[in-house]
């Protein structure tokens, strides 16, 4: 017994032995059928306890190529697919014609480098399907499970960075419950590591069939959901951002579709956080992570506005020449149609209370190039707007508003009287922003009996006020004294009456938020005295 005993291990010795170049050399041969392309394997081993258990190390299989009808990769190109280590079990009982079952292949360190669409070479003609190698084994799979995935999109655009995916997890199947196998659609189930924002993207969809010609046209769909991303690694901004969507196109090419919430949204500089929820349809150039916007439908706070634009990496060579990215460039045409002008001003305060509240519609274009700066000193916005019912939080801009209103309507004997509640205003006019300040080339700001039109700027970054304009009232310059000054007044009402206005003056206001001050400019009240003509000698004296 033990004579055949060790005669059988002998056997099983040397038929291992034989077995493993054989097999190795039938996963290199397949593999070379299903992508056409040069296929290396470093090493391959087995052993039959318990089954058939095999090991392999160093795969790499190098991108195809077309040359006179059949593929092969030029010897100058890098591996299409690494792969460090894989692994699978099988039982031992096996029948001629059939498949050994393999239930789960294991990948682990697998890192696939995707090249430039222009590396691949194409002719007019199909490329040539080699039959599979012949040979008595053939292995079914059921899954494939993977750990510690590595895969890199590049672009042929000049001045663009390739996009980087880490894949900490995915699993493949058949998407009709047999084996897999070259052509099919596979179903899979993935975990990527986000870098920016960080944070775990799980995903679920069908990839394939696989385009041997250009990996990067294969079909892809699936749907997705990210969760606790926290946009502070974006500086200037801060905010728990979860989101959920569905995409479908290529590997190249996809079309995004789904939503986001941020119930704390925040400028950091500032602080106050506002609730913000998108949904958008976006298309996005997978090589280099560039999306084009259109549109977003968002809400914040009580406001709601669409965005069109894009989301472009900029990159630049750094010190050695290498490129690397410098953030993103972001620029959107954006449409207010209902909004509350308190929800976008709280974010660029650091009170709670806002300068105004009102009623606010407007269109504007956005511009946010990257830089160290934070997000409110590299933000720019021009474009109009409309606030209608408007009131300002401050009671005594409030009350001189009301003061104004009631004077310019001829009713004096009621300003102490008044609810500076009760005066509503509207606003209108041309805006941009740059470097944390609101410049107002022109404001029409109205109250009832006061028409005030004004040019100046705004301090986002502490309130700081300068503007200067006329001030139109319907009444008289007697009719907004009242009483017995204002009898007296009635011969200088003439002075004042100008383009059917009873009352024109210029003003200015000046100040902060906190502490404005409001002016009456007599120094532009006064005449010029006139010049003599200058063919004129000049009256002696």
């Amino acid at each position: 017994m033990l004579l055949l005993l060790a005669i059988l291990t002998g056997v099983a010795s040397y038929l291992l032995h034989r077995a493993e170049p054989y097999l190795r050399a039938r996963i290199v041969a397949a593999l070379q059928d299903r992508f056409h392309a040069r296929v290396e394997l470093d090493s391959f081993h087995m052993s039959l306890v318990h089954g058939l258990r095999a090991q392999g190390r160093g795969l790499r299989i190098w991108p195809p190529a077309q040359v006179e009808g059949v593929n092969v990769a030029p010897d100058g190109d890098d591996p299409l697919i690494r792969l460090d280590e894989f692994r699978f079990h099988a039982p031992l009982h096996f029948q001629f014609g059939k498949p050994f079952h393999i239930s789960v292949v294991e990948l682990t360190g697998l890192d696939i480098h995707l090249p430039p669409k222009s590396r691949f070479h194409h002719t007019t003609e199909a490329p040539v399907q080699r039959p599979p190698t012949a040979g008595l084994i053939i292995f079914g799979v059921d899954k494939i499970v993977c750990d510690d995935a590595h895969f890199v999109l590049e672009t042929s655009k000049p001045g663009k960075l390739p996009l980087d995916f880490a894949i900490s997890h995915f699993e493949l199947t058949d998407t009709n419950g047999g084996y897999i196998h070259y052509g099919s659609v596979m179903h899979f189930v993935a975990d990527l590591t986000n870098p920016k924002p960080v944070g775990i993207i799980h995903s679920t969809g069908s990839i394939g069939p696989w385009n041997n010609t250009d990996p990067g046209e294969s079909p892809i769909q699936g749907d997705y959901t990210f969760d606790h991303a926290d946009l502070s690694s974006f500086k200037g901004i801060a905010g728990i951002l979860s989101s959920t969507g569905k995409y479908q196109g290529t590997l190249r090419d996809l079309n995004v579709d789904g939503d986001t919430d941020t119930p704390d949204f925040r400028l950091t500089h500032f602080g106050n956080s506002m609730p913000l929820h998108t949904h958008f349809e976006a298309k996005v150039d997978a090589t280099n992570g560039d999306t084009w916007l259109d549109p977003v439908d968002a809400t914040l706070g009580r406001s709601h506005f669409t965005a069109q634009g894009q989301v472009v990496r900029v990159v630049a060579p750094d010190a050695t020449g290498q490129l690397t990215s410098k953030g993103h460039d972001i620029a959107l045409n954006i449409n207010v149609g209902s909004a509350r002008i308190e929800d976008f001003l709280q974010l660029a305060s650091h009170s709670p209370a806002t300068l105004l509240t009102g009623s606010l519609k407007m269109k504007a274009a956005l511009h946010i190039p990257p830089g160290a700066a934070p997000v409110h000193q590299r933000l720019t916005i021009k474009g109009t707007f409309n606030l209608d019912q408007a009131q300002f939080t401050s009671d005594k801009i409030q009350g001189r508003i009301t003061d104004l209103s009631l004077r310019g309507q001829g009713r004096p004997g009621e300003v102490k009287a008044a609810d500076p509640a009760s005066t509503r205003s509207t606003m209108q006019g041309n805006f941009q922003m740059a470097n944390a300040v609101i410049t107002l080339p022109m404001l029409d700001y109205t109250v009832p009996g006061a028409d005030i039109q004004l040019k100046g700027t705004y301090g986002v970054d502490g309130g700081a006020l300068s503007f200067i304009g006329t001030a139109k009232l319907d009444a008289t310059v007697s009719q907004m004294v009242g009483g017995v000054a204002g009898v007296l007044l009635k011969p200088a009402d003439r002075f004042f009456k100008k383009d059917g206005a009873g009352t024109e003056i210029p003003i200015h206001i000046a100040g902060t938020r906190e502490s404005p001050e409001f002016g009456v400019d007599f120094d532009r009240m006064k005449k010029k005295k006139p010049e003599p003509p200058p063919d004129k000698p000049p009256t002696q004296p």
